[in-house]
């Protein structure tokens, strides 16, 4: 099949015009700063030492018969259902892993790099409640999964959607991912991530995302455009599901961003050193598969190092333990020489301040830590179990506030603005001086969500809080969603390919 052009016409018009609210223009962002040290290099090798030890001594439970026979194939010692790895063994497999790479978009105006001084934000996924003002918290449906997908199309700073924001479930559990796929692809131009649970999941993501970009199948092994995140089951465990999706993904030249959930004090040992030591190695081990698979293949280090509340056992997000190890993950990430993921998080219920300061707080600790992918950095209530409107718009504007402070400033003669210094002299005002007037529309940050009226103003205008608010831009931003261009012919084939492999059965529960 010949590449169709990316992008290609509308069916229902030209692209969307930008809202009026205080957008910053489509960005992937460049840090300027290098990522915070919280933990020495000597305490990272260590650190790094003893998750060779635990592979090496303990190894890791994989209840999949291929990954095993991979494994051992590849020269790990296998015993029943437990995977032990030299250290050799896994420096040298890692070592093909890419430092850097492009994840392509049906817009090739959207395309990612990842890696390096680059950071991209992703809406959150994969919850099975969606949340807004009027009707809280419920399941979701195919409809508002739709209109999630709107919004997070109309935000610029949200650079890929995060996997389905919630499931649809009105929809049959065994195919819908299909619909996902298909409003995902249709209704956005950006990239986006598959579930990655079975391999039926990853090659139907494959065949539409080749449909898509107007390739073949085969064409896919040469263009990254998948990222599907493979979570182990902490302590050291991988699941038959995950590694069938990781194996599938791997043998195409798609993206595994393989996270473990070490919570430390309930899968993870309670002390911080405990956990990244535990997520480090499982980290490691399931990264190995995926060059065993295909060397060079893209992976990436996921870090989801917490804590819980040690009187009820719940998870805790957004803690300065959760930034702390976001931050020391970026370290380890950086030993071993792969890209690295964290996350946005919170455990509050409502949009709150809450909500806002522990969300504040990861997003500290990732970007900090010099995350190249932030995952479910807009959207994310009620730790991961529900989907925000209103909370996507609250990180979207967090979001936009890092961007612009991991830009920096600049520090030249015309900036310094000396002679507008002695132009308005002691006891005057810069309001109007030239220096201000030439550059007061550009000079600062503008919000998309806050509100700097005086407290009389505020008051006259009916005291509206920030959740409110929240809630009034993402239904303008859906009123004013026009659908991104895309060839008929592309939907058509999308269409006729979603009823043939619902007709075949979709992918089996597991």
């Amino acid at each position: 099949m010949t590449e169709r052009r990316r992008g290609g016409s509308s069916r229902r018009g030209a692209d969307r015009s930008r809202s009026t609210i205080g957008q910053r223009p489509w960005k992937v962002v460049e840090r300027r700063f290098a990522p915070t040290e919280v933990i020495s290099a000597d305490e990272v090798e260590a650190i790094h030492v003893a998750a060779s030890s635990i592979l090496e001594d303990v190894g890791i439970r994989v209840l999949d018969d291929e990954a095993r026979r991979r494994y051992r194939e590849a020269g790990a010692t296998v015993d029943e259902l437990q995977v032990r790895l030299d250290r050799e063994m896994v420096a040298a497999f890692l070592s093909s892993v890419p430092e850097t790479f492009v994840l392509r978009s049906r817009n090739p105006e959207r395309d990612l790099p990842v890696g390096g001084r680059h950071t991209i934000f992703c809406s959150t996924g994969g919850p099975a409640f969606v949340m807004d003002n009027e009707r809280g918290r419920r399941s979701g449906t195919y409809a508002e999964f739709c209109d999630y997908l709107r919004v997070v199309q109309s935000l610029d700073i949200v650079h890929q959607e995060g996997g389905g924001p919630f499931e649809a479930l009105d929809l049959p559990a065994h195919d819908r991912h299909l619909d996902h796929y298909f409003a995902q692809i249709t209704l956005m131009d950006k990239n986006w991530q598959p579930q990655s649970l079975g391999r039926l999941r990853v090659l139907d993501a494959l065949d539409m995302t080749a449909i898509a970009l107007g390739v073949s199948r085969d064409d896919m092994c040469s263009i990254t455009a998948l990222s599907g995140v493979i979570n182990t089951n902490s302590p050291l465990q991988l699941d038959s599901p995950m590694a069938q999706g990781l194996i599938a993904l791997a043998e195409h030249q798609q993206v595994s961003v393989v996270t473990p959930f070490t919570l430390a004090g309930a899968m993870g040992p309670v002390t911080l050193a405990g956990s990244l030591a535990l997520q480090h190695a499982e980290a490691m081990a399931v990264i190995v598969l995926t060059q065993i698979v295909r060397p060079g293949s893209p992976a990436m280090y996921g870090g989801f190092t917490s804590n819980v509340d040690m009187r009820s056992g719940s998870p805790a997000f957004g803690t300065p333990e959760y930034a702390l190890a976001a931050q020391a993950s970026g370290q380890l990430a950086r030993r071993i020489g792969v890209p690295f993921r964290s996350s946005n998080t919170t455990a509050a219920n409502d949009v709150d301040a809450q909500a806002a300061y522990e969300s504040q707080m990861s997003l500290w600790g990732a970007l900090a830590g010099g995350a190249h992918m932030v995952l479910h950095a807009a959207g994310w209530i009620g730790g991961g179990l529900a989907a925000s409107f209103e909370k996507l718009i609250l990180d979207a504007e967090m979001l936009q506030m890092m961007a612009a402070y991991f830009e920096g400033f600049s520090v030249d003669e015309a900036d310094l603005g000396l002679a507008a210094i002695r132009d308005v002299g002691p006891g005057g005002h810069f309001f109007a001086a030239a220096h201000t007037l030439e550059r007061y529309q550009t000079a600062f940050y503008t919000p998309i969500l806050s509100n700097w009226d005086n407290y009389e103003t505020w008051v006259e205008r009916g005291r509206v809080d920030a959740r409110t608010r929240a809630g009034e831009i993402w239904r303008s931003l859906l009123d004013a969603y026009e659908p991104p261009p895309i060839d008929d012919a592309v939907v058509a084939e999308l269409t006729e390919f979603v009823a043939r492999r619902k007709l075949e059965g979709g992918a089996p529960m597991n």
